[in-house]
């Protein structure tokens, strides 16, 4: 078999010292914002004037034209950026609090079930896949279980409340920094995102290997039972992903959808006029359920593929034989991955200057694709010198040999299927491809055949995806089982903190031009701010389109593991136990739509009443003499969000309990399988939809072709048309699509950990009858 060519030494610095490389960059492009002023008292233009009366005038023109020399316009800016941030802050401190609660409640149950498997007794147990050793007690981990879980939520919950933060110190930065052009505004955005990518994918590799070392102590050479307690890890982030998403999402689709219809369609003002109530709630929406629910997100995927991979390959030569370097290969990976988007970040902040508006969006696609190469390049030579030339892989009940080039084509493949399911998302829903400019141009006619338009064209955009995770599931899992598939999921998110870094971009961008907007900055800034944000739409939903595919592999391996540890052999389709969980488990993504759609339609209903009251009561409003409530709108998105996110999440959280307790294993390997391939074509068309609408709205907003102008002007009939498919596709994009991606992770995650309570207990009602 051979051994892998780095010492068991060089893997135990090269993880810790990636991680800190990572945190230690984050860091640096955080001081790099913070250079960004946001108080009028150093601002240095203010002086320019007064030292040149000759042509002073002249000089006062171009710089109010600019927006430089105007004291309000930063204090506004800087007032903006405190509503949004204070905003932010107290509704992700009232949702922990609820979060907090269930926490605590989930880690009792995960210690009881667990611990019950073998009655709490404390003495060593036979080996589940080796009976000739001994293996530590059920009830080690039980207690591992909870306290990995416990770290995953607090990881998970820390990384979305650190993106939230950083969003909103960006967002007046770059709304200032656009007065001096649109590269400055670039730079400024796509750093802060970077400090989010980074920080969020270097702390989730650091706490998870400080997790397996601290384990290890007790554990000893019990490496199953170890990698088996750490599946709480992923557990944990993804848990707290669900409801940082489905709260989020309802939170800012409720202000959106109220401030849309009532501030665009009724009254005809701008998006983000300061005039419209729900303003504030809208952009604090956008930091709560695109930045801190999103970061959640991906760090649960990354979470549980390690998790799933580690779990296999206990079990695997890497496990039986204790070689250590070839066991952290999932974790190398992603060490690696994050020097990767290190360099390739610096060719966006450093290397290539964006001096046109036309420039963004091709610099936010040579991102992923420079880090894709660099990638392949990285997970050759890891592959090269962490694992074996040869090792086997467990594969229900038997070991397959693998050679270490088929690993790291298993990778590979993940990584690029990535890049295909990123660049088909952005043919979908970019407005400067004839998809998007096909559904702007059904305005014409009215909204139903926008509606109908954008419907087909998300259910046209699931075919590629589909095709590409189909071809690397089949490479993958032929060359090595489900470890191939776990490894192709982390390759598919090696790239992390590159595509988290493009994702935050976007809300960043759009919080810009809303405080452009409401501090009254001239028109100019305002276009180039759209011109960021526009981008930023296209790339969310590449974002959205990364997380999704990623989830299909994660949750397939998640299943891969679940399968083995609940010592299934085969899971017979015919049978009608596995059947009955395959028909309904294909219902739930539904049951979880319509519970989250329908969230944000009542959570908006009462928005749209209130902004309607405001305008309709307060006296001076449309004038723009008097201020509107901020708070109270706040309030609402806050309050509904909160009591909504329970029952979807709740759904999610028991299904896979009451099914393995009362139906058994069986039936719950049904219920998986049907929710992974149903969830994933709602989740990749209800994006896509939504995209769509969005950015046909801002191409004939924009009017920047002959084309959209003769669709414009914005208060147009095309233009109102426009504005409710977008309205329509803003649950569709932000909420439901994105969450259902959590729902079908979390299900097979939460399975895998409760496997041996559910192989030893589950089944009730079939015991009975």
């Amino acid at each position: 078999m051979g051994a892998a060519l780095l010492p068991d030494l060089g893997t135990e610095i090269l993880i810790p010292i990636c991680a800190v490389i990572g945190i230690g960059f984050s860091l640096v492009q955080w001081f790099l914002v913070s250079k960004v002023k946001v108080s009028p008292a150093r601002d240095s233009h203010n002086n320019n004037n007064n030292n040149n009366n000759k042509n002073g005038y002249a000089d006062y023109l171009i710089e109010e034209e600019e927006g430089l020399n105007d004291h309000n316009v930063v204090l506004k800016c800087a007032e903006i950026q405190n509503a949004i941030s204070e905003g932010a802050t107290s509704f992700l401190f009232t949702e922990y609090q609820y979060v907090g609660v269930f926490m605590v409640a989930f880690a009792i149950l995960i210690f009881v079930f667990l611990g019950s498997v073998e009655g709490f007794s404390t003495s060593s147990q036979p080996c589940s896949f080796d009976p000739s050793k001994l293996c530590k007690p059920a009830l080690a981990t039980a207690v591992f279980s909870t306290i990995s879980f416990l770290l995953g939520a607090i990881t998970s919950v820390v990384s979305g409340f650190l993106g939230m933060k950083i969003a909103t110190y960006a967002n007046a930065r770059t709304t200032l920094e656009a007065r001096k052009g649109v590269g400055k505004a670039f730079i400024t955005a796509f750093r802060s995102g970077a400090v989010m990518g980074f920080l969020l994918a270097a702390n989730g590799l650091l706490v998870l290997y400080i997790t397996i070392n601290l384990f290890k102590i007790y554990y000893g050479e019990d490496w199953g039972g170890l990698f088996e307690s750490i599946t709480g890890y992923g557990l944990g982030g993804s848990s707290m992903a669900l409801f940082g998403r489905v709260g989020g999402g309802i939170y800012t689709k409720a202000a959106d959808v109220g401030a849309d219809l009532v501030g665009k369609v009724e009254r005809n003002i701008p998006e983000d006029d300061p005039r419209n109530p729900a303003v504030i709630a809208d952009n604090v929406g956008d930091n709560v359920g695109d930045i801190a629910g999103m970061g959640s997100d991906l760090f649960g995927s990354y979470a549980e593929s390690s998790c799933a991979a580690l779990v296999v390959a206990s079990i695997s030569s890497f496990g039986i034989n204790h070689e250590l370097t070839a066991m952290l290969y999932p974790l190398t990976i992603s060490s690696v991955g994050i020097l990767v988007c290190l360099i390739t970040t610096l060719f966006a902040t450093d290397v290539f200057e964006i001096k046109a508006v036309k420039e963004i969006e091709p610099a936010l696609k040579k991102q992923l694709i420079i880090s894709t190469v660099l990638m392949t390049f990285g997970i050759a030579i890891v592959s090269w010198i962490a694992l074996p030339s040869s090792f086997t892989i467990f594969n229900f009940g038997t070991q397959k040999v693998v050679k270490n080039w088929q690993l790291f084509l298993c990778v590979a493949v993940g990584l690029w299927a990535g890049l295909i399911i990123g660049f088909v998302t952005e043919y979908y829903t970019s407005n400067a491809y004839s998809p998007v400019q096909d559904v702007a141009d059904s305005c014409r006619t009215g909204a139903a055949t926008n509606v109908i338009f954008g419907l087909a064209l998300g259910y046209k955009s699931v075919i590629i995806p589909i095709f590409a995770i189909a071809v690397s599931i089949f490479v993958s899992f032929s060359f090595a089982a489900m470890y191939g598939i776990a490894v192709a999921a982390l390759g598919m998110l090696s790239t992390i903190a590159t595509g988290l870094a493009i994702d935050a971009y976007g809300p960043i961008s759009d919080n810009a031009g809303g405080i452009a907007e409401m501090a009254g900055m001239s028109h100019r800034i305002r276009e180039r701010t759209d011109a960021l944000d526009a981008a930023g739409n296209t790339t969310a939903a590449i974002g959205k389109g990364f997380a999704i595919g990623s989830a299909a592999l994660v949750s397939l391996a998640l299943f891969g593991a679940f399968v083995s540890r609940a010592s299934i052999s085969t899971v017979d389709v015919l049978t009608p136990k596995v059947f009955i969980g395959l028909i309904v488990g294909a219902m739930l993504p539904y049951w979880f739509s319509a519970m989250t759609m329908k969230s944000v339609g009542s959570a908006a209903l009462k928005m749209v009443e209130e902004v309607r009251r405001q305008f309709n009561t307060i006296p001076g409003l449309m004038e723009g003499t008097t201020k509107p409530d901020y708070a109270t709108c706040v309030k609402i998105s806050t309050d509904a969000s909160i009591k909504e996110m329970i029952p979807p999440g709740a759904l999610v959280m028991l299904t896979p309990l009451i099914v393995g307790i009362f139906f058994g294993v069986e039936t719950l390997s049904g219920v998986l399988a049907g929710s992974l391939v149903s969830g994933v074509q709602i989740a990749i068309s209800a994006s896509n939809t939504g995209g769509a609408w969005d950015n046909a709205k801002k191409y004939i907003e924009a009017g920047a072709s002959e084309h959209a102008r003769t669709l414009g002007p914005k208060g147009s009939d095309p233009h109102k048309a426009a504005v409710i498919g977008d309205t329509i596709g803003d649950p569709l994009k932000d909420t439901s699509g994105p969450s259902l991606n959590i729902l079908i992770k979390l299900m097979a995650v939460e399975s895998l950990v409760f496997a041996p309570f559910f192989a030893t207990h589950g089944g009730l009602l079939f015991k009975i009858f």
